[in-house]
């Protein structure tokens, strides 16, 4: 008994020291007063703002935060204890504040280093990501807080150097400093962040801008599981032997285009789970070795520049749930081990050259959310096997070559959000099944050959529907809708080519779109009123060329929407004056119409403008002197083609990206202004048929960029003038100066100096366009203008829709040039059209000229040209028209390859040339090539085109067909546009129409 009364007694007394010593620790647990005090001033050195925070789940944790007095209603100290405030870690024995947890809190303003925050000197941990902090530097008080192991200012909005005290914090084990685009580290301290902070584990510097080498310091950071460097404008080589740190699990260096490397050959005891490459120059194969990687899950080596096959190896990687090889160069086939890859979620093989085939390997991988597969050279039909991937959001099959119909079964995909089967050969119907996806948000079958007739009221069945391409198919849309049905509300809306007739009913109580393109179909009449209500606070871009719109119901003196970037109504039939979009506006081409009167003032409003085509119309008057002030921005200015009058306006008198200036067939008069010599990034200037009366414009020469030049047409007069050093033309690949009145001699030196006219390189043919791109939310937006200009070819004058960059000519003709022809022109040997023509040539013709091999078209007609015609000029194989009338030639016509061909047109009236034998009768019909009316409108021809029988020489007509079907193979479009219209004279009205 006695002795159970004294475990009793006992175990009541340890029980009280145990209360006693958990009322001590509790006691101890409140905070200190200077930390709470510290914590509080904290709190209000910040404005607590929404803004700040763009999370819908931001929780505002320092409102929890109260001082003694505001938290005398609160039992046993809640409330005043900042050890219990949201966010705040205390060290449970000393009470200190450990750890300051406050990502995504709301909180906005500029910070010090007076800053109570670096009184807390025991933090551990400091989290304030995803908060705004207005740019300002991180303080270099930061090193105040010695003991900090984690630190995440990630997301904050800080700018400025990365204070050199950071480096200092040795104990840190975790830094995150990512995106913060305006924060900068200098080369030299990322060195000393790595030699210093040692201990690293983690070290995420994503989207702060370094520009500096990879330092190889790192190689030492044995600690290190996690490498974030995204976007840093990092450059030289990566060394290769980060890849092999012995605990690295996660590296990403995406996005870093200067920075180069290689993949090493990995080991399969290589720890990577996560391997992000994006957008990094690894100009090589992919490695075998990636296949031992057996704990990697996520691999992306999208834009990475690698070539040759996708190793089968890829297929040994059970745990991959993220792969994404898209845009590089892989060709071969897709590997069939790709089937062995069933724990897959995200995929995209978009963008590669792989060989023509299907994807029979596809189907196994069932937990697929997201799949992209554009532009792969995918044939044959929609595969049944997606049937089974019922979880897809995303499915991406556009630009490819599936053919067949859109297959019924793809309603059972229930989970789609965006379906992309664009730039196929897809033919049928749209099946109704598709507008049973109700989760649909963006639906692409733009491009593609369907057919039929749809209603448009079955998008009320996509309630959820923000994106819609239908353009360039067979359709028929139906525009009528019922009065009841209830339409989503769409964003982005292509219905371009789908023969409607009218404005689609849905459009009326549209109030969110951003962009609404209607362009190529057959809207014809007045744009009605209620257009002008439609999104006027969201809608960025509208595009309604091509159509047969005629006005306005009501003309509003500027167009409505405030936000508008782009906005094109060209090839229409407008009337009335120029229609102004509101100053907002980067984009407006409203060519090829029958506008008139004069450009109002209220176009100076535009001062952002990117591009501004008036062409073909019917304006008239003096261009505004505003024009100017647009020069900053402005890169395409297009004014052809009207019947503007007075003094050039003044251009370029500031800084400016000027690349187009088209001017031509106006009544312009006076001289150049002398301000074009500040359009630096000048490429076309066209000022042909103006009555401009001035000397050779030699100082243009000092333009870098410029690629034509055509001043065709005017009152320029007196001598070309001698080559200037500063002066050289160095781009210049086509210049038309005919119809003028130039005199004297061609002076040689020009010619030795024009050094892209002596470049020939067809391997890579490309138009001469300019892209003018503006960005709106989540967007890039690019407004392309082809290069096109008439030119005489050939004897006829002809119509270049596009320009081919590889396109390289001189037209000198109807001038009253004088003296020798300059042997230095056969020197230029990337030229393909070269007349002289109607001058006072004399001499002989330069038997250098057998140096332009690429040249196809020789016209030295109407001279004063005498002796032989050089035999050297039989090599010229390519040339195709040869015109050496009315000159005082005598002797031997040549009688092989080409020469064989040329019609007696091309060699009368030079008494002294004769043929021997005459191979053909002077003023042969059959001599000569066919009238504009052999050719019909559009350029074909009804049965054989000549260019072919021009070909045929030494081995026969056989080979000159062959020899001709290649040339035209070779040459592309610009082939057929310069054999294939005939018309002798095209208006500019015919011409503007093909304007992009």
């Amino acid at each position: 008994m006695g002795s159970t009364l004294c475990l009793f007694v006992f175990m009541l007394m340890s029980f009280c020291l145990m209360v006693a010593q958990y009322s001590s620790s509790a006691q101890q647990s409140l905070c200190h007063d200077s930390e709470g005090s510290a914590l509080l001033q904290f709190k209000q050195s910040f404005l607590i703002d929404g803004v700040a925070c763009h999370d819908p789940f931001a929780y505002l944790k320092v409102s929890t935060w109260i001082s003694h007095g505001e938290g005398e209603g609160e039992g046993e100290g809640e409330g005043s204890d900042c050890c219990s405030w949201d966010g705040v870690e205390c060290d449970r024995v000393t009470g200190h504040v450990i750890g300051l947890h406050l990502a995504t809190s709301c909180l906005y303003g500029s910070i010090n280093s007076s800053n109570t925050l670096f009184n807390l000197v025991h933090l551990k941990r400091l989290d304030l990501s995803h908060n705004h902090f207005n740019y300002s530097e991180i303080p270099s008080a930061v090193g105040q807080l010695s003991r900090l192991t984690s630190l995440n200012l990630s997301y904050s909005g800080f700018s400025g150097q990365i204070p050199t005290e950071l480096f200092a914090l040795s104990k840190l084990v975790s830094l995150d400093l990512s995106a913060n685009p305006m924060l900068q580290l200098e080369e030299s301290g990322f060195r000393n962040l790595v030699q210093n902070l040692t201990h690293l584990k983690k070290l995420h510097l994503s989207q702060v801008n370094i520009s500096s080498t990879m330092p190889h310091e790192l190689v030492n950071s044995s600690s290190l599981t996690s490498l974030f460097l995204d976007e840093c404008g990092l450059h030289g080589e990566f060394p290769i032997t980060i890849f092999q740190l012995p605990s690295l699990h996660y590296l990403s260096v995406r996005y870093n285009p200067d920075l180069i490397g290689y993949l090493p050959e990995f080991e399969e005891t290589c720890p990577l789970k996560l391997l992000y490459l994006a957008g990094v120059s690894f100009s090589t194969e992919l490695t075998t070795s990636i296949g031992r990687l057996g704990s990697l899950t996520e691999l992306d080596i999208n834009s990475c520049n690698f070539t040759g096959l996708v190793p089968s190896s890829l297929g040994h990687l059970p745990q991959l749930s993220y792969l994404d090889l898209s845009n590089n160069s892989f060709s071969g086939q897709i590997p069939s081990s790709l089937a062995n890859l069933t724990q897959l979620t995200y995929l995209s093989l978009s963008l590669n050259y792989f060989e023509v085939g299907t994807v029979s390997w596809l189907g196994p991988q069932t937990k697929l959310t997201t799949l992209y597969l554009r532009r792969i050279n995918f044939s044959g039909e929609i595969p049944s096997s997606l049937v089974n991937m019922s979880q897809l959001s995303i499915l991406s099959l556009g630009d490819n070559q599936l053919i067949g119909q859109i297959p019924s079964w793809l309603m059972n995909l229930t989970q789609l959000t965006e379906l992309y089967l664009q730039g196929n050969n897809l033919e049928g119907s749209i099946p109704s099944s598709l507008f049973e996806l109700v989760n649909l948000q963006l639906l692409y079958l733009n491009s593609n050959r369907l057919n039929g007739t749809m209603e448009l009221h079955m998008l009320s069945n996509l309630k959820n529907l923000t994106h819609l391409r239908l353009s360039d198919n067979m359709l028929s849309l139906l525009s009528h809708t019922s009065a009841n049905a209830t339409f989503p509300k769409l964003k982005f809306v292509e219905l371009n080519a789908c023969n409607l007739t009218e404005f689609p009913d849905f459009l009326h109580n549209q109030d969110e779109l951003k962009m609404l393109s209607l362009s190529n179909n057959k809207i014809h009449g007045p744009i009605p009123k209620w257009m002008w209500n439609i999104s006027k606070e969201t809608l960025i871009v509208l595009d309604l060329s091509g159509n047969l719109l005629t006005g306005f119901d009501q003309h509003p003196v500027v167009l409505p929407w405030f936000k508008l970037h782009s906005l094109r109504l060209d090839s229409n039939l407008l009337q009335g004056p120029l229609p102004i979009p509101p100053p907002s506006t980067l984009v407006y081409r409203v060519a090829k119409n029958e506008l008139i009167g004069e450009i109002p003032p209220l176009v100076c409003n535009m001062n952002s403008l990117m591009v501004l085509d008036l062409s073909s119309n019917h304006l008239s008057g003096r261009v505004p002197p505003c024009l100017a002030n647009f020069s900053r921005s402005l890169s395409i200015l297009d004014l052809g083609s009207n019947n503007f009058d007075g003094p050039i306006p003044q251009t370029c008198m500031v800084p400016n990206n000027l690349r187009v200036i088209d001017l031509g067939e106006n009544r312009f008069q006076g001289q150049l202004p002398m301000s074009l010599a500040n359009c630096m990034m000048l490429e076309y200037l066209v000022l042909e048929s103006n009555e401009i009366d001035d000397t050779f414009p030699f100082w243009l020469g000092a333009l870098p960029e410029l690629h034509v030049l055509i001043l065709r047409s005017n009152k320029f007069h007196g001598e070309i003038g001698s080559w200037q050093k500063n002066f050289r033309f160095p781009k210049l690949r086509i210049i038309d100066l005919s119809n003028n009145e130039f005199t004297s001699d061609l002076p040689t030196d020009y010619f030795q100096n024009w050094d892209a006219m002596k470049l020939s390189d067809g391997n890579h043919l490309k138009y001469m366009q300019t892209d003018t791109n503006f960005q709106f939310p989540m967007y890039t937006w690019t407004s392309s203008y082809m290069y096109s200009m008439t030119m005489t070819n050939k004897g006829m004058q002809r119509f270049y829709e596009k320009i081919p960059d590889i396109f390289i000519a001189i037209d000198f003709s109807d001038n009253n040039f004088q003296g020798q022809i300059p042997t230095s022109i056969g020197s230029l040997k990337g030229l393909h059209l070269l007349n002289l023509g109607s001058n006072n040539f004399s001499g002989n013709i330069p038997s250098s000229l057998e140096n332009l091999t690429q040249l196809e078209s020789l016209d030295l007609s109407q001279n004063r040209l005498s002796g032989d015609i050089p035999w050297q000029l039989t090599s010229m194989t390519f040339l195709e028209f040869f015109n050496v009338s009315h000159n005082h030639l005598t002797g031997h016509i040549p009688q092989v390859k080409q020469f064989a061909t040329f019609p007696n047109a091309s060699f009368d009236g030079n008494p002294g040339l004769y043929r021997n034998p005459l191979s053909k009768p002077c003023g042969s019909v059959e001599a000569s090539p066919p009238t504009p009316t052999s050719f019909s409108k559009d350029g074909s021809t009804s049965e054989f085109d000549w260019k072919f029988v021009l070909m045929g020489y030494g081995n026969g007509l056989v080979i000159g067909i062959s020899v001709g079907y290649c040339l035209t193979s070779w040459k592309h479009e610009w082939f057929v546009e310069t054999f294939g219209k005939r018309q002798r004279k095209w208006t500019r009205k015919e011409r503007r129409g093909h304007r992009g």
